[in-house]
């Protein structure tokens, strides 16, 4: 077993080799698998639409080339980007969209390696999953200014409508789903799958959840979706977000039904995952007070506990 990307991680489990290697090259990619009987691949560019349209299909067509050059069975980690705005609960047979930039990008590579698995030329199975959190997640709408946030005792900052219902998959769960297709027939592969995800919620719930976990009050401070466009004036992050504001200004709801049918169905509850999650983060440090009618002792704190 051996991990491959650009740079080398802090943690390996024992056993487990490093490779280095970066998508946009053709032949590190071909390395990298050589010799692989299937792979995981999960991978991440500059969260801009010009990066997207430039990047994407470049490491497509690379990662496609090397899994038929060694007849490799791929796992694919992907979002749900392709579908664009819908408003009944996401299914493997919806339309692929043109909306906007990075979700027709995602597009564009969903048609690549259906082509490729339509011609024969690769095993290839897209696990899709929605918004997710967990343990030492970060980058998440509920991540590093949501969950992580509350944490250290501070506001959770939400750029999206925190009342809406939206389905979030536990980051294990999609660990657990990938394992599932890598020990799954051939059959499971050239076609779609949805992670399984807790009953939806909204994130205010989900971080309510975070709150009560460390014993914080729940505080949240959010921007309004209008106003994603005009900030993007100023701050070109928000505005990366703003084209995909559709996932957030109606019900977001993830159909899992083929997924279960074929493997399980028994997603981790929010009960069990917010609470994990937020072990995994730094706690508020304790405010240090002296005073005549203390004698010198501290007031307690509430921290978060393994």
């Amino acid at each position: 077993m051996r991990v491959v990307q650009r740079t080398r991680p802090a943690n390996r489990p024992p056993g487990v080799a490093f490779m280095n290697c970066d998508g946009l090259n053709a032949e590190d990619v071909k390395h990298a698998l050589a010799g692989a009987e299937q792979a995981v691949v999960t991978i991440g560019f500059e969260y801009t639409g010009k990066a997207w349209k430039a990047m994407w299909p470049k490491a497509m067509r690379n990662l496609l080339a090397a899994a038929e050059a060694g007849n490799v069975r791929v796992v694919h980690i992907d979002n749900m980007y392709q579908y664009g705005p819908q408003d009944e609960a996401l299914n493997e047979d919806m339309p692929l969209t043109s909306h906007g930039v990075k979700p027709a990008v995602r597009s564009e590579i969903t048609r690549m390696w259906q082509k490729a698995a339509r011609e024969g030329r690769v095993r290839w199975a897209s696990l899709r999953a929605p918004d997710f959190y967990g343990p030492g997640v970060g980058r998440s709408h509920i991540g590093d200014t949501g969950l992580a946030a509350i944490a250290k005792g501070k506001a959770a900052m939400m750029l999206m409508n925190p009342d809406q219902p939206h389905a979030f998959a536990y980051v294990p769960d999609i660990a657990r789903a990938a394992l599932s297709l890598l020990d799954a027939g051939d059959d499971a592969f050239n076609q779609a799958w949805h992670v399984p995800c807790a009953p939806t919620r909204t994130a205010r719930e989900l971080l309510q959840m975070g709150a009560d976990a460390v014993g914080q009050k729940l505080k949240v401070v959010t921007i309004p979706t209008p106003l994603l466009p005009v900030l993007g004036l100023v701050v070109p992050f928000m505005k990366e977000y703003g084209e995909l504001r559709f996932t957030w200004t109606r019900p977001y709801y993830v159909d899992a039904t083929k997924f279960s049918r074929r493997f399980w169905s028994d997603a981790t509850p929010f009960e069990v995952g917010i609470p994990a999650a937020m072990r995994s983060f730094p706690t508020a440090e304790p405010t240090l007070k002296s005073t005549k009618k203390s004698r010198g002792h501290t007031p307690a704190a509430t921290t978060a506990t393994s």
